[in-house]
């Protein structure tokens, strides 16, 4: 790259929102050069946002805020355009106490975080199997948590309920106490017998209706890990949802996974240092993807139950003094590792395949 072009070359930044986007470009001295108080979020929009930071120099790096929500359409296009992209986080609370709040402002921000090289985040690319199971995967959580939901409220209307109903209706399996109250025929009575009857079918039939969608999600995770995510579902204690968070949360870009270091960290299985004066010591990462470290705990009990290899770890952990939740933290941290290329080359086939 020659030094006229390094002159030349400007910054983007984005601050995003739910109907427009606001861009400001800096140049390598960090001078705002330019400032695009709105652009409309849809394809229109983002050529148009393009096109003006363009005008004003070579862009050859943007940094977005929100690349997982609002700001996805817009990273989608400048990654076409050949413009990398960065991960910007929520400007810090300090410096917007001092400097204030606004677009403009944000979007500044964002541009002087990728200036000073503090923005090393690569964002998903969205655009594959990754992102098809990750979206598998939030529709059967919220399918999972209204279930319970609905059975909780069934049950708890069945406590109080009338003796000769509770009697017949109460069952100890979830699938019993919603089939009888699925049966339910109106009772002739007062208002409130009445009330509590269709209520009581009305809550059953969701149950069973929620049950039918996590049946037909469950296939389709089933289906699709099995042909997309091969190696990671052959390995021991590994399913179908655990394999589908762990291939969502990695991306259909593997390349922004650097080592298995990073996979951890985005798990939030790294140990992180808190050592001060005489102390060293390590101490939970509570950031990162909990839903990925749930995975990854899921992984650690099913093998803690029933590997051999992770058993026999676990009692020279034990023997060594380690307690429950440190062995837990670090079979977390030791599966990660043994994962991390297994995930790469699923998602490299399923590259290559789409």
């Amino acid at each position: 790259m020659d030094s006229t072009s390094i002159q030349n070359e400007v910054i983007l930044g984005v601050d995003t929102h739910l109907d427009t986007h606001v861009g400001v470009v800096i140049n390598r001295q960090g001078k705002v050069i330019g400032t695009l108080a709105s652009a409309p979020t849809n394809a229109a929009g983002y050529l148009k946002l393009l096109t003006w930071a363009r005008s004003l120099g070579d862009v050859r790096c943007a940094g977005i805020e929100g690349t997982g929500t609002y700001g996805a359409g817009l990273a989608r296009l400048l990654y076409e355009h050949g413009i990398e992209v960065c991960e910007i986080n929520r400007p810090d609370r300090a410096k917007r106490r001092l400097q204030g709040k606004s677009d403009p402002t944000d979007a500044e921000s964002a541009a002087r975080t990728v200036l000073s090289g503090e923005a090393v985040a690569t964002p998903k690319l969205q655009s594959g199997v990754a992102e098809a199971l990750r979206t598998l995967s939030v529709a059967r959580r919220s399918a999972v948590k209204a279930r319970t939901q609905a059975i909780n409220q069934l049950r708890s209307l069945l406590i109080s309920a009338p003796d000769d109903l509770r009697e017949r209706l109460w069952k100890t399996k979830p699938e019993q106490c919603v089939a009888g109250c699925a049966r339910l025929r109106n009772i002739e009575g007062n208002v409130l017998l009445k009330t509590l009857t269709a209520t009581l079918r009305l809550l059953a039939k969701r149950w069973l209706m929620l049950s039918a969608e996590l049946k037909e999600l469950d296939a389709t995770l089933d289906r699709l890990t099995s042909q997309s995510a091969k190696r990671l579902r052959n390995q021991f204690g590994v399913g179908p949802q655990t394999a589908a968070i762990l291939i969502a949360v990695a991306g259909d870009n593997p390349e922004r996974l650097r080592n298995e270091a990073a996979l951890a960290a985005l798990c939030g299985a790294s140990p992180l240092q808190a050592s001060s004066g005489k102390t060293t010591r390590h101490r939970l990462n509570r950031g990162g993807d909990r839903s990925a470290n749930n995975a990854l705990w899921t992984i650690a009990m099913v093998r803690m139950r029933s590997e051999p290899r992770t058993q026999a770890y676990v009692m020279r952990r034990t023997a060594q003094g380690m307690s429950n939740k440190e062995i837990q933290r670090c079979l977390k941290r030791y599966i990660v590792r043994e994962l991390y290329p297994l995930i790469l080359a699923d998602l490299s086939d399923a590259v290559t395949v789409t």
